[in-house]
């Protein structure tokens, strides 16, 4: 299967005072880091090389994942630097190690999905980009898609319309190309991305209906330690 980037550099301010001196990666689930839950159910998902860009602590998460070999996966590192540089930025900062195609998750999420389906998916599609849908109606956040008859028709974060009712889910593919135009250190998020392959119809998506897991909030938190306990 194609890479993972793992996007697990973030400040993670909603997380305080939890993350003052651990990563949002490393917040305990049932008594092992939340990203040991992560790769291992990677791993199953037939995942095998994952990219981590790491920024805030990140040193943690290497110490506790070095190279991958005790998941059985190959794992490299990405660092931000001296700032952090946006969803976007993370990924055109990785450089010459960065796949020509590639799966991209956000480090607190847990999705129990078919990734290999998804992946075959969007490698017939001819699009430049792919991302997973989740019929939302403002349930778990606010939602940021039209996806009518099977296409995804808009994304935007910033430039709601009512006909959104469905939201991000939290995994998603890109191409490597869509980068080029950007400078090395740039800062830019990766909604950014998504919304201009959006409006030139050239980001596909794919309907998930298993709702999504994640720690990036206390009341996230407590839902997935329930679910792995």
């Amino acid at each position: 299967m194609i890479p993972l980037i793992l996007l697990a550099g973030g400040l993670a301010t909603r997380m305080r005072p939890v993350t003052e001196k651990i990563p949002k990666s490393m917040i305990d689930i049932n008594g092992k880091p939340f990203i040991h839950h992560q790769l291992t159910l990677l791993k199953n998902k037939g995942i095998s090389h994952i990219i981590i860009c790491i920024g805030y602590l990140g040193e943690k998460i290497i110490e506790c994942v070095g190279d991958g070999r005790a998941y059985g996966i190959k794992v490299e590192y990405s660092k931000d630097g001296d700032k952090l540089l946006g969803t976007g930025g993370a990924i055109k900062n990785i450089g010459n190690i960065l796949p020509e195609k590639f799966f991209i998750l956000y480090g607190d999420s847990y999705l129990d999905i078919n990734y290999r389906e998804i992946e075959e998916n969007f490698l017939k599609s001819n699009k430049k980009g792919l991302m997973t849908v989740y019929k939302n109606e403002d349930k778990y956040d606010t939602s940021n898609v039209l996806f009518q008859d099977n296409k995804l028709k808009k994304y935007s974060k910033t430039n709601k319309i009512a006909e959104m009712n469905y939201i991000d889910y939290g995994l998603g593919i890109l191409e490597r190309s869509i980068f080029s135009p950007y400078q090395d250190g740039a800062i830019f998020d990766l909604a950014e991305i998504y919304e201009k392959l959006s409006d030139e119809e050239q980001l596909l998506g794919y309907e998930v209906f298993k709702r999504f897991y994640e720690i990036g909030s206390p009341d996230g938190l407590q839902d997935l330690r329930k679910i792995l306990s």
